[in-house]
């Protein structure tokens, strides 16, 4: 009876879920203090200037692609794609970027022929297919010379 305390097991105490919960809410916190931050709320962001926005009265021109057909997908089931655009720019780059056209090209040619069928049949796939080529035209022409691709004939047969 000496040592009736050694007999008797304590029981662990529980920790309480007050530690994941407080983790939890300090995680949310930081993540909106670091979207607050990096969207400029809190002075923080990106310091690039906005984009220029055009109007009506900017000296634009439009250079011309050359017309395309690329044959798409197997070539056994014949089936091309027809492709013509202008690419839209400021008058004073017109003649620099003509000089390019070879390239935007090669570029596009590339690119188009490297399409199957799924990749075309799909309603929206068009901004995707145009966004995927502004981008490639971007990397040979200069990202501030074109402002924009217009695609003015996509069929396929």
């Amino acid at each position: 009876m000496a040592d009736e305390n050694e007999d008797v097991e304590e029981e662990p105490k529980k920790k309480g879920k007050g530690g994941l919960l407080i983790g939890l809410v300090l995680a949310v916190l930081a993540g909106g203090g670091a979207f607050a931050f990096a969207s400029g709320m809190l002075g923080g962001g990106s310091t690039k200037e906005e984009p220029k926005k055009m109007t009506l009265s900017d000296d634009l021109a439009f250079v011309s692609l050359e017309p395309m057909t690329v044959s798409i997908g197997n070539p056994t089931d014949r089936r091309y794609l027809r492709f013509r655009a202008e690419l839209e720019v400021d008058s004073g780059l017109q003649s620099d970027v003509e000089k390019m056209l070879p390239r935007v090209m090669d570029v596009l040619n590339t690119y188009l022929q490297s399409l199957e069928m799924e990749d075309i049949e799909d309603p929206s796939s068009l901004l995707t297919l145009r966004s995927q080529m502004r981008r490639r035209i971007d990397l040979v022409v200069g990202g501030d010379r074109v402002h924009d691709l217009l695609v003015m004939e996509f069929v396929v047969n």
